[in-house]
């Protein structure tokens, strides 16, 4: 019985350690503003970069519903 406990709370420490290391990265894309103009959105992705508050981005033209289209940006 000792044996079975000892390798049990073997298991859930590992489990433990290990399912964290397998979530997703910390600096996933999220939305970042929405924009009418794909050129404000790359100005904007742009200077973001250049003050540090973020490394990358995208620009993707979708449907925020109905018939509004706009450029979100993605860091």
């Amino acid at each position: 019985m000792r044996k079975l406990r000892a390798l049990l709370v073997s298991a859930a420490l590992a489990t433990g350690v290990l399912l964290p290391m397998t979530a997703a990265p910390a600096q996933a894309d999220s939305i970042r503003y929405a924009y009418f103009l794909q050129a404000d959105c790359y100005n904007g992705g742009n200077l973001g970069i250049q003050w540090g508050w973020w490394t990358s981005f995208r620009c993707s033209y979708e449907n925020a519903g109905g018939s509004q289209w706009f450029w979100f940006l993605y860091a």
